[in-house]
């Protein structure tokens, strides 16, 4: 993965020319009256409403412009390697979590550390702790946590009472028997979706398992019996009928239907729910995913970086800090619906009343980033086509995952 930012990097490079700056990091005041134009680089949808939110911290700092670009996702990439190659871009980017270790590595984005003592908002403690984790390369603090996202598992409450459970489940042994009961309603009915497409979820339950995906050396530990284990965990929802292999269903319509009366997904679903299955309201609820060891779950989300080459490093941190305030990231929830990532703003009465956002606030305590190492993509992608064999054929999972661990290996090298 290196090898190739760099290469693009290089290729880049020959038609960008660099810019003289400092790159420098000036914490103090002295300069804090001087005019100053901050461009900023927003990513999707929800980048759209950046401008009204920016408007305010203009409001308390009257010498700092606000310039907010905003840039689909994949658009967005391509323009910060362009970035990188010619040492001109944003003074702000928002990043999202996957991005940090391959713009880390390339030294894109410079090191907050020096402003924690300064802008007491960016304290690593205001945070998540695996909102924190996903902000870290090396031994660097390179982006503060600006939303955060979890899986959890939602569920028909009604039909899970039809077949005799009051609760969700909180165990693996329990969610495979919900799972069983369900898909035992008739044909065409099934326990749970598992998407067999989504990447993180083999690695997700192999960490409720307690795997170890490294050696203590750093190799590749896929193989792991916990990690067997787990896939064949999941492995079995599909071969035993309780998951659907290829339903060709949207989850909305499924779920809705009672087709699918369990899955497990972020917290963007309650919107989507609420809007395309007003029928039933009242009737599926949400639960923190169910353990074996543990049930870590993974946390997405995005942060706010300070590009490297920016000579703007100090009103770039003013304006990070600004927006990790929790009074801030309320008004961005209330205008995006994007969850807080600093906890204290999860004290707020529209989140801490809310039975759904409790579930998502309490599976937040339980929940890490993937790997942040610029190889976890390729490595994820791998697990996917490894997987595919696995619950297509129901070959021999050990076997497949000896398979995928050779590959891994052979990435990080």
């Amino acid at each position: 993965m290196m090898t190739a930012i760099l290469l693009s990097v290089g290729l880049l490079a020959g038609c960008g020319s660099t810019s003289n700056n400092s790159g420098g990091t000036n914490t103090g005041e002295g300069s804090s009256n001087e005019k100053v134009t901050l461009n900023v680089w927003g990513m999707g949808e929800e980048a759209k409403t950046l401008p009204k939110i920016s408007e305010e911290f203009t409001k308390e700092n009257p010498n700092i412009t606000v310039k907010v670009q905003s840039l689909p996702w994949a658009q967005g990439h391509e323009k910060m390697l362009t970035a990188v190659a010619s040492k001109k871009g944003p003074d702000v980017i928002q990043m999202g979590t996957s991005w940090i270790p391959e713009f880390g590595e390339a030294g894109a984005l410079a090191d907050l550390t020096p402003y924690l003592e300064q802008y007491p908002e960016l304290n690593p403690d205001n945070f998540y702790p695996g909102a924190v984790e996903s902000a870290k390369f090396g031994d660097k603090y390179v982006g503060s946590p600006w939303y955060v996202e979890t899986r959890v598992l939602y569920y028909r409450t009604d039909l899970l009472e039809e077949a005799g459970f009051d609760a969700a489940p909180t165990t693996w042994d329990e969610l495979s028997t919900v799972a069983d009961k369900l898909a035992a309603r008739g044909e065409g009915k099934y326990g749970i979706s598992i998407d067999p497409k989504e990447q993180s979820l083999g690695f997700m339950f192999s960490r409720q398992n307690g795997a170890q995906w490294f050696t203590e050396d750093g190799k590749p530990n896929f193989s792991d019996p916990k990690f067997v284990e787990a896939v064949e965990y999941i492995n079995n929802f599909y071969q035993n009928g309780s998951a659907p292999k290829d339903l060709g269903l949207d989850i909305i319509p499924a779920f809705k239907e009672g087709i699918l009366p369990m899955f497990i997904s972020g917290p963007w679903m309650i919107k989507l729910i609420k809007d395309q299955a007003p029928e039933i309201d009242g009737k599926w609820a949400m639960a923190v995913l169910p353990k074996k060891e543990n049930n870590i779950s993974l946390l997405g989300g995005s942060n706010l970086s300070i590009f490297e080459h920016s000579k703007n490093k100090d009103a770039a941190a003013k304006y990070i800090a600004f927006m990790s305030k929790p009074e801030t990231q309320i008004k961005w929830m209330e205008y995006t619906s994007s969850l807080p990532a600093t906890t204290a703003a999860w004290e707020n009465d529209l989140l801490k009343n809310d039975p759904n956002y409790k579930v998502i606030g309490e599976q937040l305590n339980a929940a890490q980033p993937m790997p942040v190492i610029p190889e976890w993509s390729p490595i994820s992608e791998s697990y996917v086509k490894h997987f595919e064999v696995i619950y297509r054929n129901n070959a021999d999972v050990k076997k497949e995952l000896e398979s995928f661990n050779n590959d891994a290996n052979k990435l990080l090298k």
